[in-house]
């Protein structure tokens, strides 16, 4: 067969084709799966007759349509109900119970310091001896001043004595009397002016050595041995050092307001117990709640809480930011599931559970998050099967296929 025979032998066939696709149109669509919708425009332009409208299908069910889709690979979970302590999560800050910055109040140059920089002292122990030779020696200018009035009384005394005597035997007068009186209550009152002074000047002499007013851990010492320090400096230097108090300890943190009448509850009944962890380590701290503050900051809604730690091993350092844990209750019968379980949609929460390897959707009501699980108030009793991963590709009604490694590691506990 020539080259133009073959061709033209396989025009003849392209049109043969065409003709039945647009004359015989079911026939060619099941040897040629689309063929029918090219070929319209072609029958239209021959003037051949339109096929036959195509049936309209039979309407399906959602709940067919879901159950005709293929499997859904999940994750599952099984809903939990015991008890469940009730517990308020924050971020806290150490803060000492009290903190005292050593300062003089005189102008004067520090002779010794007794403690190191850092190091831990207690309420009454000496830390900065200043130079008090100045106050000293008037403190003994004084003492001799008092001795000096003391002698000056009983001169007087005896004076008035005498006077009196004379004045009773007719060789004196009245006034001489009177004067030998007035003599000793003078010579009384600088004694006891004299007296008042020496008291001022001791109490002064005490400003002279600065102790510790509370046992704590002192800071660095700003200032050393030779330097002069002055009352009334107000700046950074003025400050000697500065002691803070870091047995017993507080760790301040904010809660909601809606949890406050919980913790006061808490409170009243000896519970609150708090749980502190520094961030960056590892030991952990227990206290209790101590202070709640007497209002609420309206721009939070928050209100400050200070628990109370011994912190005798020194884990809690002040300035440290912890992480706080409050247990404040032990509810008997809570159901919870996954925090991932939990969906979310026009008409609030709801669940996937699997009942015979098919997932329903069931609304639930969520009272509070707790340790990556929602616990459910409404909706949930406990033991139910529910889809914790996977959900976002199910609606109600759709076949599930749960995951191998899912199965065997809940087989595993």
């Amino acid at each position: 067969m020539s080259m133009r025979t073959k061709g033209l032998s396989l025009a003849a066939l392209a049109a043969a084709g065409v003709i039945a696709g647009v004359y015989w149109p079911s026939k060619i669509e099941s040897a040629l799966p689309g063929w029918t919708d090219k070929t319209e425009s072609l029958r239209a332009a021959l003037g051949g007759a339109a096929p036959p409208p195509k049936e309209a299908p039979a309407p399906v069910s959602r709940a067919s349509a879901a159950f005709a889709r293929p499997p859904v690979p999940v994750n599952i979970d099984t809903v939990q109900r015991g008890p469940m302590a009730v517990r308020l999560d924050a971020v806290g800050v150490v803060q000492p119970v009290a903190s005292v910055a050593l300062k003089t109040r005189i102008d004067a140059q520090i002779e010794k310091i007794f403690a190191e920089d850092g190091a831990q002292v207690k309420a009454g122990e000496t830390l900065v001896k200043l130079d008090s030779r100045q106050i000293e020696a008037q403190i003994k200018q004084t003492e001799a001043n008092i001795a000096k009035d003391q002698a000056a009384v009983e001169q007087a005394q005896r004076d008035a004595a005498r006077s009196s005597d004379l004045f009773g035997r007719g060789a004196g007068t009245q006034t001489k009397a009177d004067d030998a009186l007035t003599q000793v209550a003078a010579t009384k009152a600088a004694l006891a002016a004299d007296q008042a002074l020496l008291d001022n000047q001791k109490v002064q002499l005490s400003w002279y050595t600065l102790i510790a007013p509370i046992t704590g851990r002192v800071g660095t010492f700003n200032a050393k041995a030779g330097n002069i320090v002055r009352s009334g400096d107000n700046t950074a230097t003025g400050i000697i050092a500065t002691i803070v108090q870091t047995s017993p300890i507080y760790v301040a943190f904010s809660i909601p307001q809606t949890a406050l009448a919980d913790v006061r509850e808490a409170i009243a009944a000896g519970r609150g117990d708090v749980r502190a962890i520094p961030q960056g380590g590892k030991r952990t701290a227990v206290g209790k709640i101590a202070v709640l503050d007497n209002t609420i900051d309206m721009a939070t809604g928050t209100i400050m809480v200070r628990a109370l730690f011994e912190n005798a091993d020194d884990v809690l350092w002040p300035g440290q930011l912890c992480n706080v844990r409050v247990t404040l209750r032990t509810d008997p019968e809570v159901v919870s599931i996954p925090r991932t379980a939990t969906q979310s949609g026009q008409n609030g929460n709801f669940v996937f559970t699997v009942e015979n390897g098919v997932a329903r959707s069931r609304k639930v009501s969520v009272g509070r998050f707790q340790d990556g699980r929602d616990i459910i108030l409404e909706g949930l009793t406990g033991g139910e099967t529910v889809v914790s991963d996977g959900a976002l590709l199910l609606i109600d009604g759709s076949r599930v296929d749960i995951r191998k490694e899912v199965i065997e590691k809940k087989g595993a506990i």
